[in-house]
Formats: C-alpha cells, sequence, structure tokens
C-alpha cells in the first residue's frame, strides 16, 4: 500500500518483481479499492460491470475554494466524470461492509459525514481523498482534500506534480505544496526536493515542461538533504508552508524560476524582497 506511481516500473524491473498488487483502504472508513492485475500506478479498479457491488462508492464533483462537494440545482451532488479528480465518498449503512462508526470526538465523527449527497436522509462518509477514475475502472489517487491549491485559475494537485519531479533524471524525491506570494492570486507552487549532484537544476523547469502544464509547474524550489517525512512516512507540508521561500528564514538551498532565461536561479535575499515588493511577477 503505498507504492509511488513514479517508481512503479523502476522497482518492479530492479527487483525482479513483476506481481505486485495496490490497495486503498483507511482504519475507520468503509472505502477501499484492490488493483490485483498490477496496472501501474493505480490504487484500484471499480469497473462499470462490479457497479453493484461498489454502489455504496461514489466519486462527486470537488470545489477547492470551499473544500466541499458542488452540489446541483436540486440540492444534490454532482458525480465525477471517467478522467475527473473528485472526492470519493462511502455510503453509511448498517452493515459491516458501510458501517461507520466514528470518533471519539463527536465533532471529528461529524465533520467526515456528508448529508443529503443523492437523496434526502442519506449518509455518506467523506474519504477526504480525490481520485480519478479512467474509463477501464481504474481508481489512481490525486491528492488529498487540502495539499491542492489554485494557481492562474487552476487546480494544482501537488501529488500529481510530485509524481512528475520524481521521474526527471537525477531527483529522489519531491514534496510539492502551494505558498502565498504577495499580490499574487492564488498560491504559487514550491517542491521541496531532495536529489544527487548529476541533477541540472537550472534546466530542471524545462524537463518539467515536457510532462506538466505551465501553471502546475513549481515557481519555487527547496534543496534538502533529507526529505522532511512523518512517522508513517508521509510528507511533511504544513511546516514547509510555513517556512514559505524566505531565503533568511530556510538554511536550504532556494530557487525560483526566471522566465526571462527559462531557467531555476538561486534565490536571493535581494530577489525575495523584489518578489514580496510586486517587482517580480510570476
Amino acid at each position: 500500500n503505498g507504492l509511488r506511481p513514479e517508481i512503479w516500473e523502476t522497482f518492479s524491473e530492479r527487483f525482479g518483481i513483476h506481481d505486485l498488487k495496490e490497495f486503498y483502504s483507511s482504519t475507520e472508513g468503509n472505502v477501499s479499492f484492490m488493483n490485483i492485475d498490477g496496472n501501474p500506478g493505480a490504487c484500484g479498479r471499480m469497473p462499470d460491470w462490479m457497479n453493484k457491488p461498489f454502489r455504496h462508492v461514489a466519486f462527486v464533483k470537488f470545489d477547492l475554494e470551499t473544500e466541499m462537494p458542488v452540489r446541483g440545482e436540486d440540492g444534490f451532488c454532482l458525480r465525477a466524470e471517467d478522467g475527473e479528480a473528485g472526492e470519493v465518498l462511502g455510503r453509511i449503512g448498517a452493515d459491516n461492509r458501510t458501517r461507520f462508526d466514528g470518533y471519539t470526538d463527536d465533532k471529528a465523527t461529524n465533520g467526515k459525514i456528508l448529508h443529503d449527497v443523492f437523496e434526502k436522509g442519506d449518509m455518506w462518509f467523506r474519504t477526504g481523498d480525490l481520485m480519478r477514475k479512467d474509463a477501464r475502472g481504474y481508481v489512481y489517487f490525486v491528492d488529498r482534500i487540502g495539499d491542492t491549491f489554485r494557481w492562474k485559475g487552476e487546480n494544482v494537485a501537488t501529488n500529481e506534480v510530485g509524481e512528475a519531479i520524481a521521474r526527471v533524471k537525477g531527483v529522489e524525491t519531491a514534496n510539492v505544496y502551494g505558498i502565498p506570494v504577495p499580490g499574487a492570486e492564488g498560491k504559487a507552487g514550491m517542491a521541496a526536493i531532495t536529489a544527487t549532484p548529476e541533477l541540472d537544476i537550472a534546466g530542471l523547469h524545462q524537463r518539467l515542461a515536457e510532462r506538466l502544464p505551465g501553471y502546475a509547474i513549481p515557481v519555487f524550489l527547496r534543496v534538502q538533504k533529507e526529505p522532511e517525512t512523518t512517522g508513517t512516512f508521509k510528507f511533511r507540508k504544513l511546516e514547509l508552508v510555513r517556512e514559505g521561500f524566505d531565503p533568511a528564514a530556510v538554511k536550504d538551498p532556494l530557487y525560483v524560476y526566471n522566465a526571462d532565461n527559462d531557467a531555476y536561479e538561486p534565490l536571493t535575499g535581494e530577489t525575495y524582497e523584489k518578489v514580496c515588493a510586486g517587482g517580480i511577477r510570476f
């Protein structure tokens, strides 16, 4: 569980493990998927011919501004289309497969329950995860709600951007997050990376332009010796967001994208002041 899509095939080839399976689940939740045929990057499969066994699972359209599912004119949630990222919900019922026992904290429990999703009186468990399902029914993890941000009027999924960066030769890990920039609408992308000496940082933007739309490419880079992770090996983001891109406050080397040279350049104190004063626009 949790095999990163960007290293799936490399891992398989390097260690000669060709029968890889993946799954998605949570201790308290009522939604789970399994990818038993080894389709790279997928955490499960929910094909149309299995709609009945999975009728308690739904992918719904999601609004990043309100961080809530989108509802139609009738007040009910709208289902996400194939290929569209949406929040995964699990209908709450009385049987073992669909029940949700909640937490010891009533407020936390109520925060995970969504009412009147597709009909009056129904209740659904909010996974807090954005996923997309392709036409063949394969399910792919996109991002945790709260990690995705908006930049230049577009939604940026940090997990997908991180996967793209980690595929570049010389990059070992990539932790992507959004940070506020004075005078700019939305949040600019920043990537905290660990890398080998062979990484061409200046030319990284050009490599990413081959894989990502312009709005999704990070504006800032932070090069760390070791990635900051939690006890369960998940990337820490909150602390990095708080530290921002001020070279006076961050000890790690920082870089900023220079559009004139189409390259990442060292972020100096002078450049930082220009950005904050609105002298440099992205």
